[in-house]
């Protein structure tokens, strides 16, 4: 008679049961792993040295970490950040106190998702490093740059890892299709589309081949083709992490594409952003700072697109919104360029940051009361339309005793060309006027 109350040990994830047991089993990263490369050297000098692990998911840190522990017959002890706190880390580390003192085997001590911890967090960590207790491994997705402590990231070695590339999925995806006596055969368009789907994660790879094998073991399939595939999987979105690197890595290709006067490319990268989830209106209030910035006075016309696309998206929402946002960055990578306005506003910027604070001269001053006007505020202004050309010639905007600035230089493209021109000629008025501060 069966036991129902008999413990059963679940079914490990195909992930967990392919995960690579020597080094040579691994998949990817040759960049490292390869002969006569950092890591592959590591292995081989039995000589382990604290680092952070940075990559996408699914590309095999904590694989890496399991190895090397293996490799250095180190005890492994694992934490997340993201459960973790500092409680967890001091219980690591005693352990690691522990193992040393009476076993007399040193620790590798991983940190998954490092970035998590905060500086105190991340600070726990560094006596115990400097003693030697432990060899650090952390692993992020994140810029380490920006996400780990320089002190942390002083004492260890940072190590790039690289999203498979379709050679390496295709490899895996063959490795696990064998764990599946049941299928006969998987067609080269359903590999083609899984691969697609997997968008560089090993993991998610495996994930989405198990729920395959799921499903055509349950409807008694034998073969795998690109119709099943389809309607066997819910189209996953392209890995895209809304507050990591290759969020503004992303926003950085599609903003230098509109600038460098490529649509398909600027279109390109909004569609994987698109695809990717990324908030629509975030996309339009960046489409607005590349007209203002970029596109400036060479083109009026696109910073008023730009602020149109995102009210059609608000009133629409997507999908049929997002075509307006399509619309206007195309017009912006095709529209002429000028970052003449951002440039004058910068060196504004700087300059009133560096001078004093002059006043108004009284010339420019309003006067509103009778008091104000006995001050000699806005005596002899020269109202401009009353001017020949309805420009007052040799009249001066800039505080008394300051050397006019010349802030903005605009370019020769676009309605910036004729700007340019009007511009010399106003300046060759001022000239033969002369400066009324010079009267």
């Amino acid at each position: 008679m069966n036991d129902l109350f008999a413990r059963r040990e679940p079914r490990a994830p195909l992930a967990e049961q392919l995960r690579p047991r020597a080094l040579d089993d691994v998949v990817g990263q040759s960049h490292l792993l390869g002969a006569g490369k950092p890591l592959r050297l590591a292995f081989e000098s039995k000589k382990p040295h604290s680092m952070i692990l940075w990559g996408p998911p699914g590309v095999g840190k904590t694989t890496l970490a399991r190895l090397m522990a293996d490799a250095f017959d180190a005890e492994f002890i694992a934490i997340s950040a993201v459960f973790s706190g500092v409680k967890e880390i001091r219980e690591a580390l005693t352990r690691a106190e522990i193992t040393l003192q009476q076993h007399g085997r040193h620790t590798l001590l991983f940190v998954d998702e490092v970035h998590r911890f905060n500086k105190a967090q991340q600070d726990a960590f560094l006596p115990y490093v400097e003693r030697g207790l432990v060899t650090f491994i952390g692993a992020t997705t994140e810029n380490p740059s920006f996400e780990v402590n320089s002190a942390l990231l002083s004492r260890a070695a940072v190590y790039v890892l690289q999203p498979l590339s379709d050679e390496e999925l295709a490899t895996l995806l063959q490795r696990s299709f064998s764990k599946y006596l049941f299928l006969n055969e998987i067609s080269d368009t359903a590999k083609t589309r899984i691969i697609g789907y997997a968008d560089g994660d090993a993991r998610r790879l495996l994930n989405l081949i198990e729920q395959l094998a799921d499903a055509a073991e349950e409807t008694q399939r034998t073969t795998v083709d690109e119709d099943f595939v389809k309607q066997t999987l819910t189209q996953s979105l392209r890995r895209f992490d809304k507050g990591g690197d290759q969020f503004y890595d992303q926003i950085s290709a599609l903003h230098k594409a509109v600038r460098g006067s490529s649509p398909d490319a600027a279109l390109y990268w909004m569609v994987r952003m698109l695809d990717g989830g990324a908030d629509p209106l975030y996309l339009g209030r960046r489409i607005v700072r590349m007209a203002s910035e970029d596109i400036g006075l060479a083109d009026p016309r696109a910073l008023r697109m730009a602020l149109d696309a995102c009210e059609t998206y608000e009133r629409l929402g997507s999908p049929e919104g997002e075509l307006a946002l399509a619309e206007v960055v195309l017009y912006l990578a095709v529209a002429p360029k000028s970052n003449a306005a951002y440039t004058a506003y910068n060196a504004a910027r700087a300059l009133v940051r560096e001078d004093k604070s002059r006043p108004v001269p009284e010339h420019l001053r309003n006067a509103p009361t009778k008091l104000m006007k006995d001050l000699g505020y806005g005596a002899n202004y020269r109202y401009a339309h009353d001017e020949a050309g309805a420009y007052a010639a040799g009249e001066s905007y800039f505080p008394d005793g300051m050397t006019p600035p010349t802030l903005y230089e605009p370019t020769e493209f676009g309605l910036e060309a004729k700007i340019r021109e009007k511009l010399e000629y106003l300046r060759g008025l001022d000239r033969k006027a002369g400066s009324r501060r010079d009267k």
